[in-house]
């Protein structure tokens, strides 16, 4: 098995992807190189940090801290879509609601994967 069959993982690449397009093509040129820069980073690290994580699952603990710092860098990708749409930086609000509604289920799929681990 490989982390690729993770559904985490599968939505996190969906989600980095979907946010790195509409940073380039539905932001004015000052966010693409200031928030625009911040969810790119934040939304990469959730589908990097599954990887590293997965690399050590071996070791519980490792795992659980990696799943943990996916969580993070999820819910500070969804604070900076959040504030892009706020501020109208992101004016489009069918790319808002469809990259916010994913990264909201990211989330719970987090967690719940993260609740498995506890137990």
């Amino acid at each position: 098995m490989s982390y690729k069959n993770l559904e985490i993982w599968q939505l996190a690449r969906e989600v980095a992807l979907e946010i790195h397009k509409m940073s380039l093509e539905q932001l004015p040129k000052f966010e693409q190189f200031e928030t625009g820069q911040q969810i790119r980073r934040s939304s990469k690290s959730v589908r990097s940090t599954i990887v590293e994580g997965y690399g050590r699952r071996t070791y519980q603990a490792e795992y659980f801290k990696f799943l943990t710092y996916a969580i993070a860098s999820n819910d500070e990708t969804i604070d900076h879509l959040e504030s892009m749409f706020e501020t109208v930086s992101l004016k489009n609000k069918e790319i808002y609601e469809s990259i916010h509604v994913k990264g909201e289920l990211l989330g719970k799929k987090l967690n719940n994967f993260l609740k498995h681990f506890e137990r």
